[in-house]
C-alpha cells in the first residue's frame, strides 16, 4: 500500500510518463470521453454510479501531483457562470490562468494529441469538465 493520496496505478503511471505541455482531461458524466479524446490518451473510467466519484474529488487529488500551468473549462451556450467553475478556481492556485471555451472549442482541445490522460467521473453537474495543462517544476 502506498502512503499517498493517489493510489490509482494507471493515473500514477500516466502522470509519471508525461511532462510540460501535456494535458489531462477530468470530465463530467456527460462528456463523450471515448470519441472526444485522442486514441493515444489513456482513458480511466471512475464513473461507478451518478455522483460517485465527481470531478472535484479527482481535481483535489490530481492538483497535488502536477504543476498546473493553465486550465481550460467549458461554458454553456448562454455563457452563464457555472458554480463548479468557481470551485475549480478555489482548488487550483490563484495564479493559474483559466481559458473559458465554448463546447466545441473545448472538444477541439480535448481531441489534441497533447491530451495524455482522460479521467471520466460520475459528476452530474453539467459543464463540469476541466483540462489541466502540465507546467514545469521550478527550483525552490
Amino acid at each position: 500500500m502506498l502512503k499517498t493520496q493517489l493510489l490509482h496505478p494507471e493515473i500514477l503511471m500516466e502522470l509519471g510518463r508525461n511532462g510540460h505541455g501535456a494535458k489531462i482531461l477530468i470530465s463530467d458524466g456527460n462528456f463523450p470521453v471515448n470519441t472526444c479524446t485522442p486514441q493515444t490518451a489513456k482513458k480511466v473510467y471512475l464513473n461507478l454510479t451518478p455522483g460517485v466519484l465527481n470531478v472535484i474529488d479527482v481535481l483535489k487529488v490530481i492538483k497535488n501531483f502536477i504543476p498546473v500551468e493553465k486550465a481550460y473549462i467549458m461554458q454553456p451556450p448562454d455563457e452563464t457562470p457555472q458554480p463548479i467553475h468557481h470551485e475549480f478556481k478555489q482548488i487550483l492556485d490563484e495564479d493559474t490562468p483559466f481559458e473559458v471555451l465554448k463546447r466545441y472549442e473545448f472538444y477541439d482541445i480535448a481531441k489534441t494529441p497533447d491530451v495524455c490522460l482522460a479521467i471520466a467521473t460520475a459528476e452530474v453537474r453539467r459543464f463540469a469538465n476541466i483540462i489541466l495543462e502540465i507546467g514545469v517544476i521550478r527550483p525552490e
